[in-house]
């Protein structure tokens, strides 16, 4: 993998950006979350901790929570109880400031939500100038190299209605990453795209992951899951059944649960 050291480290014990490394350091922390809408409890005591670099991914049957845990992740949405905390910020305390502890947490979703007025330059470099306060000259510095992560740089004057579904999708990630989040959610970010389409998306998260990038996907793409993931955890019902690496949720699940749906999976 041409990154390994941003993933694993050299033995100098620094990362592929020259920091050091704390292999094991927990980057989210999210314990015993649960969620109501009303009387629906959509999340039952979720308890998932994720280290620095490492790639979760997060699959399941529809309705079993994946979405609505992600989102609890950044506070999208508010959990009924539980504990939060992402890059050591304590999410649902109410003197977090949400907004700044937002811009350590890249969310990408399913719709692109670009705004089709405004060129895929445009788009990237909104957030920097409204967030983050930047220039005009730097915000659209630091978007044409967000867009040259993802391979779009030759697309940056183009409008939304001038590009693929996946090279939107592509600008999204983007826009994300320009604000240099710790952790990058992925809420089923291949599934609005036709087949063809999938593949780009899946390179420019496959470059991120490579680059050291901390990422909890939500995704139906067990493919990915199997060749990129670090750890594969399989939600149902809304509570975490099993987790661990890609070789044992596929290839060896413990649990009947996660074997019926591998199985079902796998048969489509």
């Amino acid at each position: 993998m041409p990154h390994e050291a941003a993933l694993r480290g050299d033995p100098d014990g620094r990362d592929g950006l020259n920091r050091p490394l704390q292999p094991n350091r927990p980057i989210v922390e999210a314990r015993a979350i649960h969620k109501h809408f009303g009387p629906l409890h959509v999340l039952k005591g979720v308890d998932l901790v994720v280290a620095e670099r490492e790639l979760v991914f997060v699959i399941g049957p529809s309705g079993s929570g994946k979405s609505t845990l992600l989102r609890c992740l950044n506070r999208l949405e508010e959990p009924s109880s539980g504990a939060i905390t992402v890059d050591g910020i304590d999410l649902l305390d109410r003197r977090t400031d949400i907004n700044e502890a937002r811009q350590r947490i890249g969310m990408v979703f399913q719709s692109f939500n670009l705004y089709p007025h405004m060129t895929a330059l445009g788009n990237v470099a909104l957030a920097l100038r409204k967030v983050q306060g930047k220039s005009k000259a730097e915000a659209e510095a630091r978007a044409r190299a967000a867009l040259e992560r993802v391979h779009l740089a030759d697309r940056a004057g183009h409008y939304p209605s001038q590009l693929s579904g996946g090279q939107q999708q592509r600008v999204a990630i983007a826009r994300a990453i320009a604000l240099e989040p710790r952790v990058m959610l992925f809420d089923e970010p291949t599934s609005a795209l036709d087949p063809e389409l999938v593949g780009g998306v899946l390179q420019a998260m496959r470059e991120l992951r490579e680059d050291g990038m901390t990422m909890v996907v939500v995704s139906h793409e067990m493919g990915f899951a199997r060749a990129a993931a670090d750890r594969v955890v399989f939600m149902a019902d809304g509570r975490i059944v099993e987790e661990g690496p890609p070789a044992q949720i596929f290839g060896a699940p413990r649990q009947e649960r996660t074997r019926a749906f591998i199985g079902q999976v796998e048969r489509h």
